[in-house]
């Protein structure tokens, strides 16, 4: 990778552990606590240099306190991610605020956990209010990819980025039988192009040990139809650590030579500065 070029995860979480004075939500599969410093040390150890921090929205909802807290620490490691409440009445209002916030760099639905229809007036808020304040809105949308086809064509003026491949993930192995099922109609969202995609935790999909050589061939028709200019590479450290390392998502990509090094320079930092508009180093985002 040139040297010039950053390498940046496009998701990870960071959480403290569950207790009764802070409760988690809902749960989340991984180790029972995650703290800023814990992954900035997980980031330093493989030669990372930021990521793209997502509160996680099983363990704190819709409240992004704890990464806040996080950013405030490390500021020039990170670039933050919360999920919206379709369902809050100040929609507008909320994203607006939230874009203005240090730190931030977009927003998030999560469409595969949201009982909603592609006309939903909250998702819809979401997205014209992400546009409208230029950043990018990611949208987890396994087993939903027709009401994301659609929010995508109301929504042409906001960046849009699918979450994880687009596809359904495993929290333990083994992983799918047939996991690239639904590949061709990820692809087919490629048409849109204010769409980007996160090839992020495709190495829980393998069935085969690290370095994965199975996945290449399946990503290989997402590189093609989307151009490296509209992929990310992440790792969705932790919800990955039953099934990889955090040292193995990263060197997975690293080590293949399925990519040249232009092309794991864009995937792997250079097209998450262009979409997200942020760089590890800087003070936020810097649309």
């Amino acid at each position: 990778m040139p040297s010039n070029t950053p390498t940046i995860d496009c998701q990870v979480h960071a959480y403290e552990r569950n207790t009764p004075e802070k409760p988690w939500t809902s749960f989340l599969t991984g180790p029972d606590e995650v703290t800023g410093d814990d992954m900035v040390a997980a980031m330093d150890a493989n030669s990372v240099d930021g990521a793209i921090l997502i509160s996680p929205f099983t363990i704190y909802g819709y409240d992004p306190t704890y990464v806040l807290s996080v950013y405030d620490k490390h500021p020039d490691r990170f670039g933050l991610v919360r999920p919206f409440d379709p369902r809050s009445d100040d929609l507008a209002q909320q994203v607006e605020q939230w874009a203005a916030t240090p730190g931030v760099v977009g927003a998030r639905v999560v469409l595969s956990f949201e009982d909603v229809s592609a006309d939903d007036p909250g998702i819809g808020a979401i997205l014209e209010a992400g546009g409208r304040a230029g950043i990018p809105v990611n949208v987890l949308c396994s087993g939903k990819l027709s009401i994301f086809r659609e929010i995508a064509r109301q929504h042409p003026n906001t960046q849009l980025v699918i979450d994880h491949v687009g596809l359904p993930q495993p929290f333990d192995p083994p992983p799918p039988d047939e996991p690239w099922t639904d590949l061709d109609d990820v692809a087919s969202l490629a048409e849109f192009d204010h769409v980007a995609i996160k090839i992020s935790g495709a190495c829980t999909l393998s069935h085969e040990p690290f370095p994965y050589a199975d996945i290449w061939e399946p990503l290989g028709k997402l590189f093609e139809a989307y151009g490296f200019e509209r992929c990310m590479w992440g790792t969705d450290w932790t919800r990955a650590v039953n099934l990889l390392t955090f040292e193995q998502g990263v060197e997975a990509f690293r080590v293949t030579d399925s990519l040249s090094d232009d092309e794991r320079s864009a995937l792997m930092g250079g097209t998450l500065q262009q979409i997200y508009g942020w760089t590890p180093g800087s003070a936020g985002a810097s649309r």
